[in-house]
């Protein structure tokens, strides 16, 4: 993704899903993954992908067991 392509999908981003924390970093060296982050924290990546000539960006988010709240308890039977 070019500069010009991330700061338009964070654009997006940020006014789809209301929240200016969400950033996306370009990759450290070409042909690594283009990070999305809320804050610090990396919560996926996004890719582009160009099919006929119609581009479309792709927005993996990946969310760990260890990050989730716990489960509630089940309801004891009778």
């Amino acid at each position: 993704m070019t500069p010009t392509d991330i700061a338009r999908v964070q654009t997006y981003l940020r006014r789809l899903l209301g929240s200016d924390k969400i950033r996306i970093n370009p990759p450290a060296k070409k042909g690594l993954s283009v990070e999305i982050a809320v804050e610090d924290e990396v919560i996926g990546t996004i890719h582009r992908d160009e099919d006929e000539g119609e581009i479309s960006y792709a927005v993996s988010i990946v969310v760990l067991e260890e990050d989730l709240p716990p489960a509630p308890k089940a309801p004891a039977r009778r």
